[in-house]
């Protein structure tokens, strides 16, 4: 064998092959040529390019690396002498890399549900796709509801969530692949309107009998769940901000253990299996796993969340109604 690929040194990447090479023989390898192609055609939508790799080999050992290559293509990497001698050959497959983001998503306003065209698996098998919705309400200003789902790769179309006429629907939808998520896309979609979709602002419920002497307020909390008479722990999360933003990222995230010392901007101030309609004494003291109902502080403007969450294997959904007010 006159000439050796160092095994162990092959390198393999989604844009390049690489290889170590030692020639056994001191003067067997003169005008060793070493050569990287496409090994075989490649059709529409996923054309590659033909590489010009072509690199005369010096020495008695050396380095090949191919020019940049296509993610997921198959290449003929072959390392040979003039005329026509063969000393390597090797079919590689460069690796996976994240696919682009999804050109078009369409509404079905005649049935409600989302569709789209499968993603080409050019830099990777297509393995699923990731879509978040995010619901606003036309009729409840304080509603936001925001859905995250992983469907597999044969799926191409997705109901909406069933709301109030007039609602607005913001979806980003990703595509996967071994390698990870691709660039997002985002659309706009608002039912009922043909129109060009305007987003819905957040218009959070007000709360009555405030103290500041006793840092407490009373909230009317009404079950978020379509059957309340199935008990679902509700969470209270509390916030001393309060904008669009973040009432989508408290609705969304894990809020902080509550800290006596430090209180955390956002924390959890009750646990409820809400069945009916109730009055909710908020700032009281109670405590327990998970949860501090801490006393609010005067002077301070607060944004709270009734939070519903439900997971499936395929979706996680946070469902919030807020509350503001100023102590």
């Amino acid at each position: 064998e006159v000439l050796q690929v160092v095994p162990g040194t092959l390198e393999i990447s989604s844009t390049s092959i690489k290889l170590n090479w030692t020639c056994r023989l001191p003067h067997g390898c003169r005008r060793m040529r070493a050569t990287c192609h496409l090994a075989g055609p490649s059709f529409p939508p996923c054309e590659a390019e033909e590489v010009k790799g072509e690199e005369t080999l010096h020495g008695q050992k050396g380095t090949f690396t191919c020019p940049p290559l296509q993610p997921f293509t198959d290449y003929s990497v072959t390392i040979s002498l003039p005329p026509s001698t063969v000393l390597y050959t090797r079919l590689l497959r460069t690796k996976e890399t994240v696919p682009d983001k999804p050109k078009k998503l369409w509404l079905d306003r005649s049935t409600g549900s989302l569709w789209w065209k499968p993603l080409p698996s050019c830099k990777g098998e297509i393995i699923g796709y990731q879509l978040n919705i995010t619901t606003r309400s036309a009729q409840d200003g304080s509603f936001l509801e925001m859905e995250r789902l992983r469907l597999n790769s044969s799926v191409t179309e997705y109901p909406l969530p069933e709301h109030s006429p007039g609602s607005s629907y913001v979806v980003t939808m990703q595509g996967l692949t071994a390698a990870g998520a691709g660039a997002a896309s985002l659309w706009e979609f608002q039912t009922n309107s043909w129109d060009t979709p305007r987003p819905l602002d957040i218009s959070c419920r007000s709360v009555r009998d405030i103290s500041p002497s006793q840092g407490t307020a009373v909230l009317p909390l009404r079950p978020i769940a379509p059957h309340p008479e199935v008990a679902r722990e509700h969470q209270l999360i509390v916030a001393t901000m309060r904008n669009g933003t973040a009432v989508e990222g408290a609705c969304l995230g894990e809020p902080q253990p509550f800290n006596a010392s430090q209180q955390p901007s956002t924390y959890v101030a009750a646990m409820l299996n809400l069945t009916a309609p109730m009055d909710f004494v908020l700032g009281s003291g109670t405590h327990g796993q998970g949860y501090h109902n801490a006393a609010l502080r005067p002077g301070s403007d607060y944004m709270v969340l009734l939070r519903l969450i439900r997971r499936s294997q395929q979706a996680e959904k946070f469902t919030c109604v807020c509350y503001s007010f100023s102590v």
